[in-house]
């Protein structure tokens, strides 16, 4: 995308109302935010303080997960769901840092991720990248776009990292992962994390919804690792991911953000 192009989306967007992409980018310490989201953020900071722990604990969970399924697990397809805003060790440099030939599809529709997917289009030229504007709960539109850039008769590593969460039905989002994971063969497997049900965690989340943004909830923990049935848990299993394959010895207390790597039979 040029960069007028990339302008006029910009100019589209709607700064009136927060959206939890630029609130997650406002969280990392970004600048793809506007007053709107900066103010929501800084509420949820002061009533929930962990949620910038939470925020900086994702990115560093799926670098490693995504190292961890490219360089011990031999997987070379990652399709990354809710990309959100791009940032620095996307899944795209993370994976072909590890294996060059790697191939990503990144999948989000809001229109400020759209207008910067320019940022997500630049990888190593043995490899591939691609960006697929559409809601990942139309799996049928996003395989098929999907599928320009992966083989479907190769392993797939399906990510939904601190996304699930806008499903607010139990059954549907458990049916998106059943649905992604059964386009790719044994061998594919699934990054996922999210905010697990704690008092607190769920009054921000009331909180957070009263501010104007998209709903997002957190579930019990033994829900959430429900929608990984029949899979096999990569070593730690399911946690905190403070937790998941550290690189160095976690200090402080395990965030409330858990998650887990599994792979298909």
């Amino acid at each position: 995308m040029d960069a007028e192009k990339a302008q006029a989306l910009l100019e589209q967007i709607d700064t009136s109302t927060p959206h939890s992409a630029r609130v997650w980018n406002f969280w990392l310490g970004g600048k793809d935010n506007y007053a709107v989201d900066q103010a929501l953020g800084a509420r949820l900071e002061e009533s929930y303080p962990q949620i910038v722990d939470i925020a900086r604990a994702s990115r560093r969970f799926q670098a490693r997960a995504v190292r961890y399924l490219a360089e011990e697990h031999g997987i070379r397809q990652f399709l990354d769901l809710g990309t959100g805003l791009p940032t620095a060790n996307s899944t795209h440099e993370v994976a072909q840092r590890a294996v060059p030939e790697a191939r990503i599809v990144y999948v989000d529709n809001d229109p400020i991720v759209l207008a910067h997917a320019r940022a997500l289009l630049v990888g190593h030229p043995d490899g591939a990248t691609n960006y697929v504007h559409a809601d990942f709960n139309d799996t049928e539109t996003v395989l098929r776009e999907a599928l320009t850039t992966l083989d479907a008769d190769r392993p797939v590593a399906v990510m939904l990292l601190s996304t699930l969460g806008h499903i607010t039905d139990d059954a549907h989002a458990a049916a998106l992962i059943r649905d992604y994971l059964g386009a790719f063969p044994a061998g594919s497997a699934l990054i996922l994390c999210d905010t697990i049900e704690t008092p607190e965690s769920r009054a921000a989340s009331e909180e957070y919804a009263s501010g104007g943004a998209r709903p997002y909830i957190s579930r019990p923990a033994d829900l959430l690792r429900s929608f990984a049935d029949g899979l096999d848990l990569v070593e730690p299993g399911f946690g905190s991911i403070s937790g998941w394959r550290p690189d160095e010895p976690p200090t402080g207390d395990p965030v409330d953000q858990w998650g887990l790597v599994g792979i298909k039979r």
